[in-house]
């Protein structure tokens, strides 16, 4: 019987926190409303979230770190936390559509890259909404854990008030210091507000 699990991450653009992935297999039965994750307000995806882990044959999550993002770099982060996601799906599937186009490395699974997919097909479509709505999760536990940049807000996307809070008080433990606002933020407040003028135009 044919398994084919639709797969996608969240949190590749960020600066903080980990990049998050999910795997998704759908049955027969459709599930309305399925699209890229993106195109959905928090309130529509949080329920289409419940019903994929509901209605779905199988769905899984898989996470790489912040230490792993940093060693790995992002791309491969988001690679890894892929395949574990798709090697943690019971039953596991026969196929694998992963949404961009760069193959899942290690896999021991067919696997086939789409460009779009989060809008081309719902199983991509699920994999997305599970994969944000995870990693959205995951960074309002860590705004409690550190308070003050905004983590709840802006999930650790650059806005101007993270690039503010960093340039007052330094990066935390869930930054990622090889991205380059980061690093500034190491070498002082001057940089952060440098980096903010010549990328925001402040």
């Amino acid at each position: 019987m044919s398994r084919v699990a639709g797969v996608d991450e969240a949190g590749r653009g960020p600066a903080a926190g980990p990049v998050v992935a999910a795997a998704v297999v759908l049955t027969a039965e459709a599930i309305d409303g399925l699209t890229d994750s993106k195109l959905l307000s928090p309130g529509r995806r949080a329920v289409l979230a419940q019903e994929i882990r509901d209605r779905s044959a199988a769905w899984a999550i898989g996470e790489a770190s912040v230490a792993e993002i940093e060693e790995l770099n992002v791309l491969r982060a988001a690679l890894l936390a892929m395949r574990r996601a798709i090697e943690a799906l019971d039953p596991p599937p026969t196929r694998c559509l992963i949404d961009g186009t760069v193959a899942v490395r290690g896999l021991a699974i067919a696997q086939e890259t789409v460009v779009g997919g989060d809008r081309l097909h719902p199983e991509i479509s699920a994999a997305s909404i599970l994969a944000k709505t995870h990693r959205d999760a995951i960074m309002r536990e860590l705004d409690v854990d550190h308070p003050g940049y905004g983590f709840a807000k802006h999930k650790g996307y650059l806005t101007p008030e993270h690039l503010a809070a960093l340039a007052e008080r330094g990066p935390c433990p869930i930054h990622r210091r090889t991205f380059a606002p980061v690093k500034a933020a190491l070498a002082g407040p001057e940089d952060v507000q440098r980096f903010l003028e010549d990328n925001l135009g402040s």
